[in-house]
């Protein structure tokens, strides 16, 4: 198998590849892993606020059938293989982009398979606001909203980086598994010349570029988190 892994024409050939196609695929997997996350923020973060504040002892209760339906929802579309997803969401792709295949048309399912699991990592970062702030601000008669906003939003801006940089690591993975229903980037290259034309070190040159740019998000976003944290910044 990888008898000729490092053979000069090999080699050669995979200098040829990195040259003419990786600085695009390196492109189209970042920008899609920022879109998706961007989207399944927008969607998620909401969701977890929904499941913090609209809990039992949550700033505003909603009816408990309601959130249990929530729940019951974020839990069923994490539970899907992201393989199976994406074949499932082919009719919505299509509806949406056009096409149900290429680089645009993974982030459909990207943000489907990412929005439920930021919802509950965002849930876990609100859930650890201290309740003595949130009690107080309500005794001093602040809406719900004044509290969601004001308080605990801003409280938990450090935990939320950290599993905002969890999430978009998470979907570059994702993105990578696109490259199967012919979703564009790094993945696709790997898939393509590492397991459809025996091109090994084309696949192992794409995996490093993926390590790298995992390396990258979750530095950044290590650092911002520790930026954001009011009680480093005292010290």
């Amino acid at each position: 198998m990888f008898e000729n892994l490092f053979s000069s024409e090999e080699f050669i050939e995979a200098v040829e590849i990195l040259k003419t196609e990786f600085l695009l695929a390196t492109w189209e997997t970042i920008y899609v892993t920022i879109l998706a996350t961007a989207f399944a923020i927008i969607i998620g973060l909401p969701l977890g606020v929904l499941l913090v504040a609209g809990d039992k002892n949550g700033v505003l209760p909603l009816p408990k059938g309601f959130m249990n339906g929530l729940g019951v929802v974020i839990n069923l579309l994490r539970s899907i293989p992201f393989l199976i997803l994406m074949i499932m969401v082919f009719p919505l792709t299509r509806l949406l982009v056009g096409t149900a295949v290429g680089t645009v048309a993974s982030i459909v399912p990207l943000v489907i398979a990412a929005f439920p699991f930021v919802a509950r990592l965002a849930e876990s970062s609100l859930r650890e606001v201290n309740p003595n702030i949130i009690e107080a601000a309500q005794s001093m008669g602040a809406s719900p909203f004044q509290i969601i906003v004001k308080v605990m939003l801003p409280e938990s801006v450090p935990s939320l980086i950290s599993n905002a940089t969890i999430a978009i690591t998470t979907i570059l993975g994702y993105s990578a598994m696109s490259g199967i229903i012919g979703g564009g980037g790094l993945g696709k290259i790997a898939i393509n010349y590492g397991y459809y034309r025996y091109k090994y070190l084309v696949m192992v040159a794409a995996v490093i570029l993926l390590i790298l740019l995992v390396q990258i998000f979750q530095s950044a976003g290590t650092r911002l988190a520790v930026r954001s944290d009011k009680r480093l910044r005292g010290k």
